[in-house]
């Protein structure tokens, strides 16, 4: 292995090179190498082990010494004289002219004799030079300079990027996640992927997944990777204090704290559960909660003109409303409740295990009630068009008996609540609880400790967005002016063809998103 080689003014060394202006010139006697250092007027012959240790010296460390020759089955030629001993060049020699020789002897120079400093210096000046450039670029921080070129990465940045590595090493976990949130500005809950023209509340959700680092970004475009599952779809302006979606996510830390950070105000995740691997929030979902929050002035009859603002509700009419509610319990046949179902269709039939209206309460100088109605599963704007005909009703439009004409075949003509107030309450799981909820391993999909965060979330984000709503555009005032184009004793048919432009005013409002089975 030759270490030291002549190559002009540069010596290449095994992981090393540098700049030496004396002229080398390389001597081999069997398997030991030596080296001639110095002019064709004077020179010195050092050995490899001998050279190494000056340049040890030379740049304040102990380089590598080389690895032993094998020995060898033939006799090894005689060792090359000491530098100490070599003698002096004869003046007879022919040779010492051009290259130095040994056959004349002569003095071994010092290690520290004139020439040697000289090229010591050259070597540290060389080494300093290399030295200074090697320390400017391994510096791990450096900001990006003015003139553009790209530089090394903050070290926060740093740290956010193997923040990001130890994320997506986490395994996906089977999740579901409380939301709460105001449907006004919205086109409904569910996305729709390919078509930004109408924001919904799951594109925000789904952007604030991505960033937070919960899901990779791919699973943002298909949802069925995640396996993605909303309980209820809420349709426009529909607002929720207790949604719940199921999905798979990576539990990373502080993961609600991140979500919430992407999200905007009238979006909050308040809890979040483990559930088992094959959970389906839609399919496991035993009820739902609705509530429906509207003025009072909508139970007055129509015969009594009554201010907006000055009407109260009175004890006979709050009970004739409950009458009215409570005639829906039970199973029934909601074809006119809903769209695109015929009265032989056995998804029309739905139950009803509670509806009632609860007592009145004064916002803003006007006066407002709240309906509640819990069902196994409600059809789109089966829920609005519930609470349409009751008020029809209540009013003086339509007959009681049209409740029993509207549960048969026959085609009713049913008018359809304004949107705005309605709100997804709370979802029920109580097969699931019964089964997974006590087992060790999963908690039950009760809420009590989040109660607290619901009733806030209500009273900043969602009434007051109904108040306002109803004050400003004034949606069931308006509304309740289209009934007396409804006539409750002739067919859907006959009303929908004399009455196409109403119609069409009433739907702007939007729909209650309860279609959560129809598609």
């Amino acid at each position: 292995m030759t270490v030291l080689e002549c190559a002009g003014t540069r010596v290449q060394e095994v992981g090393l090179s540098k700049v030496i202006p004396q002229t080398l010139v390389t001597a081999s006697t069997g398997a030991r190498r030596a080296l001639r250092l110095g002019t064709p007027e004077q020179s010195w012959l050092y050995t490899e082990r001998e050279l190494r240790e000056v340049l040890g010296l030379l740049y304040g460390r102990r380089l590598p010494q080389p690895a032993p020759v094998p020995s060898r089955r033939f006799p090894q030629p005689a060792p090359l004289p000491s530098r100490r001993s070599l003698p002096p060049p004869s003046p007879q020699c022919p040779r010492a002219a051009a290259v130095p020789c040994t056959c004349a002897p002569r003095a071994a120079p010092s290690l520290r004799s004139a020439r040697v400093p000289t090229m010591a210096e050259d070597l540290i000046a060389a080494v300093a030079s290399q030295t200074k450039r090697l320390n400017s670029s391994s510096e791990v921080v450096q900001r990006l300079e003015e003139n553009g070129h790209p530089n090394k990465k903050l070290k926060s940045d740093a740290d956010e990027e193997d923040a990001e590595d130890q994320n997506k090493k986490l395994p996906k976990r089977k999740i579901v996640l409380l939301m709460a949130y105001s449907g006004k500005g919205y086109h409904g809950m569910q996305r729709n992927v390919g078509s930004s023209q109408f924001k919904t509340i799951e594109d925000d959700l789904v952007c604030a997944l991505v960033q937070s680092g919960c899901i990779p970004e791919n699973h943002g475009e298909d949802m069925k990777k995640m396996s993605f599952q909303r309980c209820a779809r809420t349709d426009k302006g529909v607002s929720a204090a207790g949604q719940i979606v199921s999905l798979k996510v990576r539990l990373i830390d502080d993961i609600l704290e991140k979500i919430n950070n992407h999200l905007p105000s009238h979006i909050r995740i308040l809890g979040l559960k483990r559930v088992t691997g094959g959970f389906n929030s839609k399919n496991k979902c035993d009820a739902r909660t609705y509530s429906y929050m509207l003025p009072t002035f909508a139970f007055a009859h129509k015969d009594h003109e009554v201010q907006e603002e000055l009407y109260r509700l009175d004890r006979e009419t709050l009970e004739r409303v409950n009458q009215l509610l409570a005639c829906y319990k039970g199973t029934h046949n909601f074809h006119n409740f809903t769209s695109q179902k015929g009265p032989r269709d056995p998804s029309a039939k739905r139950y009803i295990m509670e509806m009632y209206c609860g007592e009145s309460f004064v916002r803003e100088n006007m006066e407002f009630a709240v309906i509640q109605v819990k069902g196994q599963s409600f059809m789109m704007h089966q829920i609005r068009k519930m609470i349409g005909l009751v008020i029809a009703i209540v009013k003086g439009y339509a007959a009681e008996s049209i409740l029993e004409r509207s549960w048969g075949e026959e085609k009713v003509d049913v008018p359809k609540a304004p949107g705005l107030g309605l709100v997804l309450e709370k979802v029920h799981f109580e097969k699931y609880n019964r089964r997974f909820g006590n087992d060790g391993l999963h908690e039950p999909l009760e809420w009590t400790e989040e109660e607290e965060k619901i009733a806030v979330f209500k009273e900043q984000y969602i009434y007051p967005t109904i108040i306002n709503t109803e004050r400003e555009e004034k949606s069931m005032a308006n509304w309740l002016k289209t009934l007396p184009i409804h006539d409750f004793n002739s067919s859907a048919v006959e009303v929908q063809t004399n009455n196409k432009n109403p119609k069409k005013s009433s739907d702007a409002e939007g729909s209650d998103g309860c279609g959560d089975d129809s598609d």
